[in-house]
């Protein structure tokens, strides 16, 4: 008696014209059962017009909630079209790691910054949309009151019901399809790396974009920050001697997949390079000149992000090479000075009688002329480090002389205002226009 209780209850899921009558009774009617109206919708849905756009945007959907990174979707450059299944030796992974390396003819500059997720092989997904649609239909003709035939009150009770569970199902399907994530991988054969996510739930409380970077941060393939340790040791054989690391090939080496992934490279490296030059683990240059200086100079300071540019003129400096360009280097030792061998008598005399005609130790020093702008960054870190650390009291004045253009007069006095104010002397440095 259990397998015929069994067998009934899956005929009568499936049956058009079976009903469950109470707990444990079925009724066989000539009235078709509200599953023959949702089959016979169901098999009048248009492909193109219908069933396709529902996928996608079941899918779009599910990557866009609550997403904070960019997404391109469909039919090739982050989400793969739902037509396209994953497999170890399908044509979509040598497409994919095509894609990867190039986009169109171009070579793509940021390779790793690229997360592919692929669909599981299977019809699961089209056919839970497919019924979702149809039960969508039926409850719409419901409410105009054109569905007709003579349906049970149970029947109709049901529908909603039955258009929320079709509904979740499908939005279940996409996280169960969509598994598959490749990563651009150099120590790979054909340059990509897969994972398997295994099957996720849409009620899980987070959303599908959350739930694949969780992934990747638990597989320790990306990463929230970055430390100097991990830079320092990641430095370029190349750039040692020079000490010199142009940030926007910094930036580069965190998306080409050199470096460990980030969430958000930009973000991070901006805030991460003012922590450095700030505590003096790195420095921050700018501006390099021909002779290898460079116009500015941060260290063991507080800088603004402003000043931490993704170009190729600004740098982050190790610690030995920073601190080489703005402390002076260690005074030379003096030779002592021994005196005359006249006597004992005027020796003693010598160093312990002043001498009225001798004026007071101290001498005022001024530096004047005129010096190439190109050297002004040497000048502050050689010649008034010099001063600061050997005299009281300095005193720094400039004399700043340009000729331009009667037409760019205006936006450059403003542009120098504005500098003199970021640098707190505006009310101590004028501008003045003749």
């Amino acid at each position: 008696t259990t397998s015929v209780d069994t067998a009934a209850l899956a005929l009568e899921d499936r049956a058009y014209f079976l009903r469950r009558i109470g707990s444990y009774g079925f009724k066989i009617s000539h009235q078709p059962t509200m599953k023959k109206v949702v089959s016979d919708r169901r098999a009048s849905l248009d492909e193109q017009t219908e069933i396709q756009p529902a996928v996608r945007s079941l899918i779009q959907k599910e990557f866009d909630k609550a997403a904070s990174i960019p997404r391109i979707l469909f039919p090739s450059d982050v989400v793969a079209d739902p037509s396209s299944e994953w497999s170890t030796s399908s044509r979509l992974r040598q497409e994919i790691a095509e894609w990867t390396k190039q986009r169109g003819k171009t070579p793509r500059l940021y390779p790793g910054a690229l997360v592919w997720s692929v669909k599981k092989p299977g019809r699961e997904l089209r056919e839970k949309v497919e019924l979702w649609l149809a039960w969508k239909r039926v409850s719409t003709e419901m409410t105009e009151g054109t569905l007709g035939g003579d349906f049970d009150r149970a029947d109709r009770a049901e529908i909603k019901t039955k258009v929320i569970e079709a509904e979740e199902a499908a939005r279940d399907e996409v996280w169960a399809d969509y598994r598959y994530v490749v990563l651009a991988d150099n120590k790979e054969p054909d340059g990509l790396t897969v994972i398997d996510l295994g099957a996720g739930h849409a009620s899980s409380g987070e959303s599908l974009y959350g739930w694949i970077i969780t992934a990747l941060r638990s597989g320790g393939i990306l990463n929230q920050s970055v430390g100097a340790g991990y830079i320092e040791r990641n430095w370029p054989p190349s750039l040692k001697e020079s000490g010199a690391w142009p940030l926007a090939s910094l930036r580069q080496s965190f998306l080409n997949g050199a470096l460990t992934r980030l969430v958000d490279p930009d973000k991070v490296l901006k805030s991460k390079v003012v922590e450095f030059v700030g505590k003096g683990e790195f420095g921050l240059a700018s501006g390099q000149n021909p002779d290898g200086s460079y116009s500015r100079v941060w260290f063991e300071e507080l800088i603004g992000p402003e000043e931490v540019a993704f170009e190729s003129d600004v740098f982050l400096l190790l610690k030995a090479e920073a601190k080489s360009l703005v402390v002076p280097p260690e005074p030379e030792p003096q030779p002592e000075v021994t005196p005359r061998p006249d006597s004992e008598e005027e020796t003693e005399e010598e160093t312990t009688t002043p001498d009225p005609n001798v004026e007071s130790s101290k001498r005022k020093l001024r530096v004047k002329g005129e010096i190439p702008p190109e050297s002004w960054n040497r000048l502050g870190t050689k010649l008034i480090a010099k001063l600061r650390s050997s005299s009281e009291g300095l005193k720094v004045e400039i004399s700043l002389e340009a000729n331009v253009e009667a037409a760019a007069a205006k936006s450059l006095v403003e542009d120098l205002r504005q500098a003199l104010d970021d640098l707190s002397v505006s009310d101590r440095v004028e501008v003045v226009e003749e």
